[in-house]
């Protein structure tokens, strides 16, 4: 019998994205480092922890997988799987090494500018598809959405529990009031 582990501990590995065929497979973007591995950290979750996925990976098609979930056997099933994403416990993933982290221990930590001034604290990180992106609350009303790159962020000190960003410039300039005008004709 599995035990149910509290979704505080829960990391999320993938995601489906589609189906694929007419036999209940399902296309999954996986954000493990080796993408395959996806199914082998043992049980797959949902975010709360009380629904286990059994997961077979098939394939694999341009950037992201093919697999089945047990349960799905065809195309309308597998449609109504988008969406889903998968969790694991984090003891069940290997530990990160110097100067690599889980994007989950990024939330909460404090943000700092390279000054050393206060700028709020992580919220999520998101990828909308163009990347990694930083939400950090605090901030300003409405929170800063600021790309997860070297050069915005050059600093990730899990150890310290301290994240220096290098925002762009303008990026805390109030907004301009011609543009806001020129928007709302």
């Amino acid at each position: 019998m599995v035990t149910k582990p509290a979704a505080s501990e829960l990391i999320c590995v993938g995601a489906v994205t589609g189906a694929r065929g007419i036999k209940g497979d399902v296309r999954i973007k996986s954000f493990t480092a080796n993408p395959s591995s996806i199914a082998s950290y043992g049980p797959l979750y949902d975010k709360t922890g009380t629904h286990i996925y059994v997961l077979k990976i098939t394939g694999q098609a341009k950037s992201q997988l093919i697999g089945r979930i047990e349960g799905t056997s065809d195309r309308t099933a597998a449609e109504k799987q988008r969406g889903i994403q998968f969790f694991v416990p984090r003891d069940s993933l290997p530990e990160a090494v110097e100067d690599e982290f889980y994007f989950s221990d990024l939330i909460g930590l404090p943000v700092e500018d390279l000054g050393g001034k206060s700028l709020g604290t992580i919220s999520s990180v998101e990828n909308y598809g163009a990347g990694d992106v930083l939400e950090i609350v605090g901030v300003i009303s409405g929170g800063l959405m600021l790309p997860f790159t070297k050069q915005a962020v050059p600093r990730v000190d899990i150890q310290n529990g301290l994240v220096v960003i290098d925002p762009p410039d303008g990026i805390f300039d109030p907004p301009d009031e011609e543009a806001k005008e020129s928007d709302s004709v």
